[in-house]
């Protein structure tokens, strides 16, 4: 077959950690195609993600690359031989390669860490408040629709037996933009309530008093896994979507989030009595919120 012109998230992660592993065992290209008897430019491709390796050949290669056995080694092993298909091949009619990176991304996660400064985050997010966002990107009804309907699909990630742990911070001032309207933004925030009673969830509020914080302007997800080598940020603008895969990047964003974890309210515990709040915290704020619109 050849070459692809368009891989996935995954077959680039796994060629960025293939050629990451060559290099720093001092090993060329030449040497590395004939482990597998191939040629130079087939390294070259499943580096950039654009061919498959065989599963012995990339066996081959990492034990060749000095590759310690253990969570890395088997993750990379298991990241060469998915199929990378799933229930988001079903919109491929609408949701391009981006969105499907997020939802095998969110597929193969082992926890996933949010922080949302202006939204919801679209895995918290009621389908009317997520046809509200889209209505502003998406002149189209019927594909904003599709976007919305995706948007949902991938909230099955936090139910089930298979569910993934998801920490959200969100700051006050998305509580405030009533996108769609009151009876909307109410039904939203009665979601974030009825959500945090799921044990996997945890929803924090960073409030307007806690100041300042380098991070809290800029909205990212970090998608944790097994192998913490291979945990993803990732980054939405308007016209490009960032993956940030190096592991000083990985380091910077998990401080941050935990700083902004560490600055926001007490997270959303609907089962907690009134009179336990001695202090405020992220459930009263959202309540109060609520009923002042």
């Amino acid at each position: 077959m050849p070459p692809r012109t368009s891989p996935s998230e995954r077959q680039r992660r796994l060629g960025a950690e293939l050629r990451k592993l060559r290099v720093r065992a001092g090993m060329s290209g030449d040497t590395a195609a004939g482990l597998i008897g191939a040629e130079r430019t087939r390294i070259s491709h499943i580096e950039r993600g654009r061919v498959d390796v065989p599963r012995n050949g990339l066996y081959k290669l990492l034990r060749a690359y000095r590759c310690p056995e253990g969570a890395y080694f088997d993750s990379l092993m298991d990241m060469a031989h998915e199929s990378g298909r799933g229930w988001w091949n079903g919109f491929s009619d609408t949701i391009g390669p981006a969105g499907r990176d997020l939802a095998e991304l969110e597929s193969r996660s082992t926890v996933l860490r949010t922080h949302e400064p202006l939204l919801v985050p679209g895995l918290l997010q009621t389908k009317d408040y997520a046809r509200a966002v889209l209505d502003t990107t998406e002149a189209d009804a019927q594909r904003a629709e599709r976007y919305a309907q995706f948007r949902e699909a991938r909230q099955r990630v936090l139910t089930g037996e298979s569910a993934v742990p998801f920490h959200a911070i969100i700051h006050e001032a998305a509580l405030h933009i009533r996108v769609g309207g009151t009876a909307v933004m109410r039904r939203q925030l009665l979601r974030l309530i009825e959500v945090s009673r799921l044990p996997n969830v945890t929803v924090q509020v960073y409030p307007f008093e806690a100041g300042n914080y380098a991070a809290h302007t800029q909205a990212f997800v970090i998608y944790g896994t097994t192998a913490p080598e291979l945990d993803t940020v990732y980054l939405e603008h308007p016209t490009q979507s960032l993956f940030l895969r190096d592991g000083d990047q990985l380091d910077k964003y998990a401080k941050m989030f935990e700083r902004l974890s560490a600055l926001a309210l007490a997270p959303i515990n609907p089962e907690s009595a009134p009179e336990s709040h001695e202090s405020r915290d992220s459930l009263s704020l959202v309540q109060h919120v609520m009923y002042t619109l």
